[in-house]
């Protein structure tokens, strides 16, 4: 055989090689659908998660419109989609322990190295103003700093939009709390940006506003809040019987544990597509990061694509440490086609 020929069939074989590997891959991971919940950084990690996977892992990954609701049924009934990215598990914590231990489905880590916060907030400017702002007794007894300037007769406070499970503990809270009785009144934003839009044109005018809002956010990052004392501490046992159930018939007054934030594979998946499920259990972000790349979302007006091409462009020393050698190549490859 002539050195040309050789070099010919060499080539031959590795070209079709490589295609066989990839294929197989591809074959492995196969079609994929993932949770993009209807908030800012639960949109940004799926499509980050979208364009590893599909780059890296050659997955053929779909994102799905979700909420926390309709997605905790569909894991707990169906075992879909395959990946959540940024799911606040609490609510159904037992009900998706039980398909865990079913090894229907499993936790892959959380997005989130630092943890998340919950609460009912008010501006650091209303709090300077009045210090007793810092408890909830202050805000019953100093209620009227809260209505508005129109001089209408109730005051608002902003609870989640539909379908977000702190739309049922927020009210919940709001009853226990015996928040109407100085004339404040529940208001659900029809969607996550209305949430923003009235903290942010509040706190823009220094205007008052008292609200539930949580954390890593741009908002929290950009504006300075503080978080009320309920000075109850928490009841673990309150907050799973009552305060997150929708027919909670007599809440009472408990803090927001902290959260579980959790990323949920189905254990199918898990199975095949092993190098995928390792990075989505290594990868996650520092409240810093997540407040940064949500800031620059909010200035930027940005949706989840343009994120995702800021954060792998910009934060490469992050997200390498989530991936081998060679998904980091294929992912870098990706990006400069974009």
């Amino acid at each position: 055989m002539n050195s040309l020929t050789k070099l010919f069939r060499t080539g031959l074989f590795s070209f079709f090689t490589s295609i066989s590997f990839y294929g197989t891959a591809q074959a492995e991971c196969g079609a994929v659908d993932i949770a993009d919940m209807n908030w800012e950084s639960a949109t940004f990690i799926a499509h980050v998660d979208q364009f590893i996977l599909e780059n890296a892992y050659g997955c053929e990954a779909s994102l799905v419109p979700a909420n926390t609701q309709t997605t905790g049924a569909s894991l707990v009934n169906s075992g879909k989609p395959e990946v959540t990215p940024e799911f606040w598990s609490y609510a159904m914590k037992e009900d998706l322990d039980k398909e865990v231990e079913a090894k229907k489905i499993r936790y892959a880590g959380t997005p989130f190295a630092d943890g998340a916060i919950e609460g009912f907030w008010v501006p650091s400017y209303m709090v300077e103003a009045n210090p007793e702002l810092t408890t909830i007794k202050g805000v019953l007894a100093n209620a009227h700093l809260f209505m508005p300037k129109d001089n209408t007769k109730k005051a608002s406070f902003y609870g989640c939009p539909e379908g977000w499970n702190c739309n049922i503990s927020s009210l919940n809270l709001f009853k226990a709390l015996n928040l109407q009785s100085v004339n404040f009144q529940f208001v659900t934003p029809p969607t996550g940006t209305d949430l923003d839009i009235a903290l942010q044109e509040a706190y823009e005018n220094k205007a008052p506003w008292f609200g539930y809002y949580w954390s890593p956010t741009a908002i929290l990052g950009r504006y300075k809040m503080v978080m009320v004392d309920f000075e109850t501490g928490v009841d673990h046992a309150e907050f799973k019987q009552c305060t997150l159930k929708p027919d909670c018939k007599n809440p009472k007054v408990t803090m927001f544990p902290t959260p579980l934030v959790q990323t949920i594979i189905t254990e199918e998946f898990a199975k095949r597509a092993p190098k995928a499920s390792q990075y989505l259990s290594r990868r996650g972000w520092s409240d810093s990061q997540m407040n940064e790349i949500l800031a620059w979302m909010e200035a930027n007006q940005a949706d989840g694509v343009a994120a995702m091409e800021h954060f792998l462009k910009n934060y490469q020393s992050t997200w390498v440490k989530w991936v081998d050698g060679k998904a980091v190549r294929d992912i870098r490859e990706a990006l400069n086609e974009l």
